[in-house]
């Protein structure tokens, strides 16, 4: 399979917050809820972050580092297994600002075939279909590189991404390479992912941990556009694409 890239359109993100900032938001993560089926996520209102990656790629040991909670993100012994969406909120003070989902890892071989494809086609529609959707998270073995299955994924969210959604790979285990060998596969990286956001990411050396959270943080608080001028009876128009009242703006 051939690599595809993906040109990720600009967004406005206000600047990045101080490291301490970023990473007391993130130890603020605390369970929502889990799903086996879709139709079993609530709507969700604020930014949704999802984490994905194949099943031996360090996901929830990068989920925990970031939070700073050792088991919030559960780490089965025979990876693969878990097979739920994972919800988690994010705030201060009772209050959620943003959403992380913890996506079922693929590709592990031990899975039944069966799994493998009912969960692909969940991932697929969530990927697709979930309104609330902000950003993507890749996780990445930078020894192996972006799999076919990585790909594959690339190529199903391309079109959100080109729309805007916004996209990070994180390249796990960055301990296990030499500074060359970090800056060769960043480099490589870089160009499958059309320009995206890609980061070195170490829990055990705590490498790219602050700059992770601080992109997140971003995400998570885009910048208002300027309010439209007001119309002269008073009342202010509507915004371009906004949505009735009436309907559901978070039904997947």
């Amino acid at each position: 399979m051939t690599t595809s890239s993906i040109a990720p359109v600009a967004g406005s993100l206000p600047p990045a917050p101080d490291a301490k900032i970023a990473m007391g938001w993130m130890h603020t993560a605390r369970f929502l809820t889990t799903a086996a089926q879709l139709h079993h996520l609530p709507p969700i209102d604020v930014p949704e972050i999802a984490f994905v990656g194949r099943s031996n790629a360090g996901k929830s040991t990068c989920i925990n580092t970031l939070t700073q909670q050792k088991q919030l993100a559960f780490a089965s012994k025979k990876p693969g297994r878990t097979q739920h969406i994972n919800l988690f909120s994010l705030g201060k003070q009772g209050v959620t600002d943003a959403v992380l989902a913890d996506l079922p890892g693929y590709g592990y071989a031990a899975v039944s075939r069966s799994d493998k494809v009912r969960w692909q086609q969940v991932m697929v529609n969530y990927l697709v279909s979930r309104t609330s959707l902000t950003g993507i998270v890749l996780l990445c073995d930078p020894r192996l590189g972006l799999t076919e299955l990585d790909e594959a994924l690339l190529e199903v969210v391309r079109p959100r991404v080109e729309e805007g959604l916004k996209f990070l790979v994180v390249l796990t285990k960055a301990d296990k390479l030499t500074r060359a060998e970090q800056a060769k596969v960043l480099s490589i990286t870089r160009l499958h992912a059309g320009g995206g956001e890609v980061k070195m990411f170490s829990a055990l050396k705590k490498q790219g941990v602050d700059d992770v959270a601080q992109l997140l943080w971003q995400w998570a608080h885009p910048v208002r556009p300027a309010a439209e001028p007001e119309a002269a009876d008073g009342a202010q128009p509507p915004a371009a694409g906004a949505v009735p009242e009436d309907s559901d703006k978070n039904s997947l």
